[in-house]
């Protein structure tokens, strides 16, 4: 297993930020998501996040609800999101699993939280899990060797960034804006202002996402984060593709640009 925390020191220490890259296991089908996600680290991408399937994707805008109702369809289950981690882990990146905490809650903590680390997990990004409600899930996360990756958003007060700070292990995920995931034409001006609100409060790195899709996004952001984040971009290539072999080439040219504007 890679360290997600141990790449970020790294590139901070480089004065560099990492690319992180969002795709949901099984879309266009499991073997396709795999193949993508690893073409779009060979072309760049430091870090993979995969997205657990889940039906209720309150905090995904209509590109990636079209792409897990999708997966979804096809039957996807958890155990195919291990596998995805496992083989994309196999390339060296560091992969976290995004989930939202209803569907680990109904696997078993633990459980999750130990079958994700014997798949060679680094981590997992919970959306809409609560610092203050996270200590069991912290347990099974410490007991398993994963770390831990919290939201912050615009509106969060101090308090929030101090309790996140408690217990994140990974990276801060700081939502460039209100609202759900999705490309944007720009990126919200305050992600600078909460990037600079953590850090003066907390010396975990910082990751911007949330309307972040391309280079020039992706330069702006590398200018004060320590990384950016990178999701409905790719997953709208795949929709948008007449086939898997078209969609995988797509996701790797457009992984190429972001990793060539991301790193100095």
């Amino acid at each position: 297993m890679s360290s997600v925390r141990a790449a970020f020191d790294q590139a901070r220490a480089n004065e560099d930020s990492l690319l992180v890259g969002y795709l949901p296991a099984g879309f266009p089908s499991v073997d396709g998501s795999i193949a993508a996600a690893k073409a779009m680290v060979q072309a760049g991408v430091d870090v993979m996040e995969i997205g657990l399937p889940y039906s209720d994707p309150v905090m995904d805008g209509p590109v990636i609800q079209d792409a897990v109702q999708h997966a979804l369809t096809n039957g996807v289950r958890i155990a195919d999101v291990f596998r995805t981690v496992k083989e994309v882990a196999a390339t060296g990146a560091p992969t976290l699993v995004m989930s939202y905490w209803n569907p680990i809650e109904r696997y078993g903590v633990q459980r999750f939280a130990q079958e994700l680390a014997a798949a060679g997990g680094a981590g997992v990004i919970t959306p809409d899990l609560t610092p203050e409600e996270a200590d069991p899930w912290q347990q099974a996360c410490t007991e398993a060797g994963l770390e831990t990756v919290f939201l912050l958003a615009p509106s969060s007060p101090d308090e929030r960034i101090d309790k996140v700070d408690e217990v994140a292990t990974g990276f801060v995920y700081a939502a460039s804006t209100m609202g759900v995931t999705g490309a944007r034409t720009q990126v919200g001006e305050r992600a600078q202002e909460l990037v600079t609100r953590i850090r003066q409060r907390s010396a975990i790195p910082v990751a911007v996402g949330l309307g972040v899709s391309t280079p020039e996004q992706a330069r702006q952001v590398a200018t004060y984060a320590d990384g950016v984040i990178v999701g409905s971009a790719f997953v709208k290539l795949l929709l948008d593709a007449p086939n898997e072999l078209a969609g995988i080439d797509a996701v790797g040219a457009l992984a190429k640009d972001l990793a060539a504007a991301t790193h100095n």
